[in-house]
């Protein structure tokens, strides 16, 4: 989900953990899930949702939002992992590789339907993909 927005991944695990679906465990990464972290977050998520509708906002593969997005998948990758304590170095790697495969998919994505919707609905529509899958992930991982 961090390919798609990059806020959207830790706001989703904040979320899950002030509504008690994960644990916060005793990740380094731990704090991005706390209570206290999670309005911010959410709040930045938010503000990002807007952002990506504005006409000068730049393309998610320029270098800077690309890397962006893949710390996001690498930070959150590994606070998950910390959760269900396994090794904080593989989640950050498969965090990273999803991030990066999601940026590319949903710029493809995204500009193929931009030909023949306006791209302000392909953008709500990639806005509730990336919310939607987060909280569909995050609730499934809970499960078990």
């Amino acid at each position: 989900m961090a390919g798609l927005r990059t806020l959207v991944a830790p706001a989703v695990l904040a979320w899950a953990a002030k509504h008690r679906w994960i644990r916060r465990g005793n990740s380094p990464f731990a704090a991005i899930v706390s209570a206290k972290a999670s309005t911010r977050i959410i709040d930045l998520a938010l503000s990002e949702l807007i952002a990506d509708k504005l006409p000068f906002t730049p393309s998610r593969l320029k270098p800077g939002p690309f890397a962006a997005r893949i710390l996001s998948g690498a930070v959150c990758g590994a606070a998950i992992y910390g959760v269900v304590e396994q090794p904080l170095k593989e989640g950050a790697i498969l965090g990273g590789l999803g991030a990066t495969a999601g940026a590319l998919a949903g710029y493809h994505v995204r500009k193929r339907l931009s030909r023949n919707l306006p791209e302000w609905r392909v953008a709500v529509l990639e806005d509730v993909v990336a919310i939607g899958g987060g909280v569909l992930l995050t609730a499934l991982a809970a499960s078990d």
